[in-house]
């Protein structure tokens, strides 16, 4: 195959490497927003008096435990070279934004975006099938509990919000960045990188009302419906990088400011 756009020579020199993977343990943790928790949010932050009002915290409530089994989950997201790589083998559909079938220079290291819920499917049916592995995309609430850790924090590394920590329209990046480049202070208590900002991550899950029912059929949907996408980006703000934070896009949707994060489950 051809490959198209400049720099491409140094595209070259990647390497494929197994997906770095994170085990979340099995057991309880609390999900959604707590009473306390807007109280919290109203008394510091701008925005959280408009959201009271316009009742937009209720899509996160209650505030319920959930026991879940161990899985494991990407310490960082896909990045576009190694999304690059699926490409090089199998000649898929490049990302929108890229050039040809090349990504912009510098940017290898970067969350790969501008890929919709087929994209990410195909990523991994490729990936299995080269490592014959069972990767799949996580569920909204396994992606919580790795954001947030089993004391339902508000963000990753607390409940204060803090711009040297992530990638939101807060820290003045306008683009983004490197996966892990607020690695340690940023991580969740599992050492996962990026679930505040940078991009915002497909998930399987429908939107459902809370509290969260393990038999509600909304994982990996069949239909048109939209899907919850969770994290926050680089061009919104913190309001929208908490880790309880509740997004919804068409399947179809495609974003530079939406990428992706692996799944496995633990048998």
């Amino acid at each position: 195959m051809v490959m198209n756009g400049s720099g491409s020579s140094s595209k070259k020199k990647y390497r494929f490497q197994p997906p770095v993977m994170v085990t979340i343990p099995e057991g309880e943790f609390m999900v959604g927003t707590s009473e306390d928790q807007i109280r919290l949010l109203l008394m510091q932050e701008d925005w959280a008096q408009e959201w009271f009002d316009s009742d937009l915290f209720e899509v996160e409530q209650p505030y319920h435990a959930v026991n879940l089994p161990a899985f494991e989950i990407g310490r960082t997201p896909v990045t576009n070279a190694e999304y690059y790589e699926f490409i090089m083998d199998t000649g898929y559909r490049a990302p929108r934004g890229w050039v040809g079938f090349t990504y912009k220079d510098e940017t290898e290291d970067h969350p790969v975006t501008g890929i919709n819920l087929e994209d990410c499917k195909a990523y991994i049916a490729w990936l299995n099938k080269r490592l014959l592995m069972n990767y799949r995309l996580p569920t909204e609430i396994e992606w919580e509990k790795a954001a947030r850790g089993p004391d339902g924090r508000i963000y990753p590394w607390g409940n204060d919000f803090n711009p040297w920590r992530c990638n939101t329209i807060e820290s003045g990046k306008m683009g983004t960045t490197s996966v892990g480049s607020f690695s340690p202070t940023g991580d969740s208590v599992y050492g996962v990188a990026d679930m505040a900002g940078n991009v915002y991550q497909w998930t399987s899950s429908a939107l459902t009302v809370y509290p969260y029912d393990p038999a509600n059929l909304h994982e990996n949907p069949k239909g048109k419906g939209k899907i919850v996408v969770r994290g926050g980006a680089w061009y919104y703000s913190r309001k929208l990088a908490r880790c309880a934070s509740r997004e919804i896009v068409l399947p179809t949707y495609q974003s530079p400011s939406l990428g992706f994060r692996l799944a496995r489950s633990i048998n």
